[in-house]
């Protein structure tokens, strides 16, 4: 078995695009097949080198790992269309030489105004077949003076085309509504569907699975294997990615590149598990998989012939899910560009990278992305205790009870204590605001943690406030921004109060 997937380096790579890779690589991998990366980059005046180390880049960050492919070379190289222009030009000769190709003359003004009249007149655009009947001699001569010329397939009249879609079942065109289709441009550029036959033949594609937009070329596809002696693969058209308005998924939506998923904080394994579910299902109700065991699982013949839904949110379950699973170093490392761009941290060494990876506790579980890190962290970085008691929410909380008191009990009690570096310091500290204040519950909590965070929501304090004594004791050297300690904190507060 050996599949392939072809993107062409126009831009990023599409969670669609993505998905389709995806379920190639699960199908190759489940069933001990070859998979092939082929760049598709015979569009001169649109792709890029840049378009392709992105998508190389980005297919790597999901796992999808290749067997043959550009970079790493094999048997039926080369892997990018624009080093095989040789090989269509071959093929273009050998179906010109059998009489299955002819020299197309006709300019673009002529071409558009064949078309014009078939609209008006409601009849299937094709091509009007005006260079069909040329004699080659004739051909000749005229590309000999210079005229430009396309190369077009002689489309055969009167047949049907049928092939079973794995996915869609029997699909059938009649040939009368194809029309005699360019193989190669005027230019010397190869068609796709001339390209992708030549290409798929020469490096023994056994099965095709791709969009369903791609359904109208398999007739044409199919022509060019019988004409130049291939066996065609078999086909899989997969339903395009919906959003939740059942409209192609596009820019506003939201995100739709796997870069842009990539820089708002989702794990890979987050985002690889969920297009594996989109318009597919593993079956017994299960979800969350290893991808080894997603591979073993995958049959284009549960894939559902229906579009599939981006749901974000359930991709933001998973990814609270594989946060919360992953290894706080590795997390960590993953926080610090959302961190950098915040202005919380510049390059952090060993000690600032252990002390990330020990704040993750706070964030996997409590955020749905990355990207939400720094909001659920600026307790740690930004403290003020006037600017905090401007606010409305936080001046409310010292408006009943003996909020001020917890607070003057806190900052002595800090006085005589040491750094809050762990749970059981953090709590044999409260142990002693609670006795001195005589409050509890509620009303002890909520002034604690205003008083050393400046906000009235956020992460437990028992992680919180050991955080920020760490956070604290860090060396400038450490490439995060100066944390202020649970001590300095407290009394500002309580001189913040003492002053309103």
């Amino acid at each position: 078995m050996r599949l392939r997937f072809a993107p062409s380096p126009t831009g990023r790579l599409h969670v669609g695009n993505a998905r389709t890779a995806l379920f190639n690589w699960l199908l190759a991998r489940g069933h001990g097949g070859t998979f092939i990366l082929r760049i598709e980059d015979t569009d001169a005046e649109r792709s890029t080198p840049a378009s392709e180390a992105g998508i190389l880049d980005d297919l790597r960050w999901l796992g999808l790992d290749w067997d043959e492919g550009p970079d790493i070379g094999g048997p039926h190289g080369p892997y990018r269309q624009s080093e095989r222009l040789a090989l269509y030009a071959a093929h273009a000769d050998r179906l010109l030489a059998t009489g299955q190709a002819y020299y197309c003359f006709c300019t673009a003004e002529e071409l558009e105004r064949d078309r014009a009249r078939q609209l008006a007149h409601q009849l299937p655009t094709k091509y009007a077949g005006r260079c069909r009947q040329l004699l080659p001699d004739d051909a000749q001569r005229r590309r000999a003076a210079g005229e430009p010329a396309a190369i077009r397939f002689k489309v055969p009249h009167g047949r049907e085309v049928v092939f079973d879609d794995r996915v869609r079942g029997r699909v059938a065109w009649h040939t009368d509504v194809i029309g005699d289709f360019v193989l190669v441009r005027s230019e010397g550029r190869p068609a796709y569907n001339f390209a992708v036959v030549v290409d798929d033949g020469l490096m023994g594609v056994t099965d095709v699975i791709r969009g369903e937009d791609h359904v109208s070329n398999t007739p044409r596809q199919l022509l060019l294997y019988e004409a130049l002696g291939y066996v065609p693969p078999r086909f899989a058209h997969l339903a395009l990615v919906m959003g939740p308005d059942h409209a192609p998924l596009s820019k506003r939506h939201g995100a739709t590149s796997v870069g842009e998923f990539r820089a708002r904080g989702y794990l890979p394994e987050a985002l690889r598990n969920y297009l594996a579910l989109v318009g597919w299902s593993p079956g017994h109700d299960d979800e969350l998989l290893p991808v080894d065991e997603l591979a073993r699982r995958f049959s284009v013949d549960a894939v559902s012939k229906s579009a599939g839904v981006f749901d974000v949110a359930k991709l933001d379950w998973m990814n609270r899910t594989y946060m919360k699973q992953a290894d706080p170093a590795r997390l960590g490392a993953l926080m610090t560009p959302h961190l950098r761009d915040a202005g919380y941290l510049t390059a952090p060494d060993e000690e600032g990278a252990a002390f990330l990876a020990s704040l993750t506790p706070m964030v996997a579980g409590a955020v749905d992305r990355l990207e939400e890190a720094p909001a659920r962290l600026r307790f740690l970085f930004v403290f003020d205790a006037a600017a905090a008691l401007a606010r409305e929410d936080v001046a409310a909380e010292f408006g009943h009870g003996d909020a001020r008191g917890v607070v003057a009990a806190l900052a002595e009690a800090l006085e005589t204590a040491g750094p809050l570096t762990d749970r059981d310091a953090y709590r044999a500290l409260v142990a002693r605001v609670k006795e001195a204040s005589g409050q509890k519950g509620r009303a002890l909590f909520h002034p604690i943690r205003v008083a050393l965070t400046g906000e009235t929501g956020g992460p437990e304090l028992d992680l919180a406030a050991p955080a920020i004594d760490r956070g604290a004791a860090l060396a400038p050297s450490s490439g995060l921004v100066p944390i202020r300690s649970c001590r300095h904190r407290a009394r500002a507060f309580a001189s913040a109060l003492a002053r309103g």
